[in-house]
C-alpha cells in the first residue's frame, strides 16, 4: 500500500467510530484503535500527574518522570536501555503541566513485543529510584535553569506564567521547577509523588496498531496488573481572571526585547472552543499569513515574527501573543500588538478571511494524524480530557460550521486588553 493511501485509510478509520473503549479489570479506561497497515503497536500510559501536581515542590511531577527508566528491581538503566534497543522497541516519558506520560512503540512481532512490554511494565511497576540517577537528573535540571537566565524568551514565560495565576494556583510554576524547590526535594519525595499519582485509578491507556480487541485487552490487563489502584487526583482550582492591566519590564542585556501579553484563556471542555481555535487562526494562529503578522511585520517592519495562541488545559490555560523587536522599537512594537488586538476583538474577520481559515485548517487536518504515533498522541489527549470519541471525526465539521458572528461574539466575552499583563523583557534603550 501507498503511503498517500495508507494516510487516507488511517485518517478514514480514525475519525470512524472504530474507536473502541473499555475498562481494565481494575478500572483503568482504555482506548483501542485497530490499525493493520504497520505491523507496530504504540502505546500511551497516561496519568493526572503533571506539573499541576507539585504542590510546593515545583519540578517534582518532571523528576518523577525521568526517574522512571533509571532502574527496577532487577534491571539497571543500561539493561533497561539495551532491552528495548535489541528488539527495536522505543520508549520515552514526559511530564508536562497536567499530565505525565510513559509511551512505547514496539513491533507487534510475538517474541519483540513480549520483551518490550515486560520492560515497560517493569518500568511502570517497579522503578527502583537509584540514588545516583537522581542526583545525576537533578543537576541537569539545576543546569538547565542556570541556562535559563542567559535566555530572555525563558524568562519572559517564567515571568508571564507567574504573572497571570494566582501564586498559589497550581499552574503558576513551570513544569522545570526553580532552584530552591528542586534542591528541597528528596527521593522520598520522589516515592510519594510516584506512590500518589501512578496508580489506576489515575490512568488512561491508549493503545494504537496491528492488534485486535482480544490482544489489546490482554495486553492492557498485562500492564495494568501489577499497578495499584490508588485513588483519582483531586480537582484542580478554578482560575481566576485578571481584574486589571499589568506591564511587568525585566531589564536584560540583549538587543531585542521580547514581549508576551496574555491572560488566563479556555478549558479542553470550553463551550467557545471551536470560535476562538479559529478565530486565533485567523488573528495570529496561522504564520506570516496572520492578521498580526500583518500588521507587526508586513506593513512595518517591527519584529520577523509575531504569533498567538491558545493552550487549553483542564483548567484555563493561557492565551498569549508573542514577538521580539529591537529594544528601540518594543514600545510601538506593543502599541501595535495591542491595537491590531482591540480591532479584531470590536470587528471580527471577514467572510473571505474565515473562509481562507477553515479551508486551511481542514485542508491540513490528514497531516495531523498522518502516523499511528500522532493518532495515539490525539487518542491520549482525548481519553485524558474525556473528550466525546467523536472528537477527530466531527472535527472539521465543527470548525466549518464557525461564523463570523461566533468568533466575534467569543473574542468580545472572551478577552479583555485592558486586563491583559505584558512582559517585556530586554536591554534599554538610549
Amino acid at each position: 500500500m501507498s503511503f498517500c493511501a495508507l494516510l487516507i485509510t488511517s485518517v478514514s478509520v480514525t475519525a470512524s467510530p472504530n474507536i473502541q473503549q473499555w475498562q481494565s479489570s481494575n478500572g483503568t479506561p482504555v482506548w483501542f484503535f485497530e490499525a493493520p497497515q504497520l505491523p507496530m503497536v504504540d502505546i500511551r500510559l497516561v496519568f493526572d500527574g503533571g506539573a499541576a501536581r507539585d504542590a510546593d515542590k515545583s519540578g517534582l511531577a518532571l523528576l518523577t518522570n525521568s526517574m522512571l527508566n533509571e532502574g527496577t528491581a532487577s534491571m539497571n538503566t543500561d539493561e533497561i536501555a539495551d532491552a528495548f534497543a535489541n528488539v527495536g522497541a522505543r520508549y520515552s516519558a514526559s511530564a508536562e503541566r497536567d499530565m505525565a506520560v510513559l509511551s512505547l512503540r514496539t513491533l507487534n512481532e510475538h517474541e519483540a513485543m513480549e520483551v518490550a512490554l515486560d520492560t515497560f511494565t517493569q518500568i511502570l511497576t517497579s522503578p527502583s529510584f537509584p540514588e545516583a540517577s537522581f542526583q545525576r537528573l537533578r543537576n541537569q535540571m539545576l543546569t538547565g535553569l542556570q541556562a535559563e537566565r542567559q535566555s530572555p524568551g525563558a524568562i519572559a514565560s517564567r515571568a508571564f506564567q507567574a504573572g497571570i495565576y494566582a501564586e498559589d494556583h497550581p499552574y503558576a510554576s513551570m513544569p522545570a521547577g526553580h532552584e530552591q524547590t528542586l534542591a528541597d526535594i528528596s527521593l522520598e519525595d520522589i516515592q510519594a509523588f510516584y506512590q500518589r499519582y501512578y496508580v489506576a485509578a489515575n490512568a488512561v491507556v491508549v493503545i494504537v496498531g496491528d492488534l485486535d480487541r482480544r490482544q489489546a485487552e490482554a495486553l492492557a490487563e498485562q500492564l495494568l496488573a501489577d499497578l495499584p489502584k490508588g485513588t483519582p487526583a483531586d480537582p484542580l482550582p478554578v482560575v481566576a481572571e485578571l481584574s486589571s492591566g499589568v506591564v511587568n519590564h525585566i531589564e536584560h542585556p540583549s538587543s531585542q526585547t521580547h514581549i508576551m501579553v496574555g491572560q488566563p484563556g479556555m478549558t479542553r471542555h470550553d463551550p467557545d472552543y471551536f470560535p476562538l481555535y479559529v478565530g486565533n487562526h485567523i488573528f495570529g494562529g496561522s504564520g506570516l499569513v496572520s492578521l498580526l503578522s500583518g500588521e507587526i511585520r508586513e506593513k512595518r517592519g517591527l519584529s520577523y515574527a509575531s504569533y498567538s495562541f491558545f493552550r487549553p488545559t483542564r483548567e484555563a490555560g493561557p492565551f498569549q501573543m508573542v514577538l521580539q523587536t529591537r529594544n528601540d522599537q518594543a514600545q510601538e512594537a506593543h502599541r501595535v500588538m495591542m491595537q491590531t488586538l482591540s480591532d479584531f476583538i470590536e470587528n471580527g474577520p471577514t467572510q473571505e478571511q474565515l473562509e481562507a481559515a477553515q479551508q486551511n485548517i481542514t485542508g491540513g487536518f490528514a497531516l495531523r494524524l498522518d502516523s499511528n504515533s500522532k493518532i495515539a498522541d490525539y487518542l491520549a489527549m482525548m481519553a485524558f480530557y474525556q473528550l466525546p470519541d467523536d472528537h477527530l471525526s466531527r472535527f472539521n465539521e465543527r470548525v466549518n460550521a464557525v461564523t463570523v458572528e461566533q468568533i466575534r461574539d467569543a473574542f468580545q466575552r472572551r478577552l479583555a486588553p485592558s486586563r491583559m499583563l505584558t512582559v517585556m523583557v530586554g536591554g534599554k534603550t538610549e
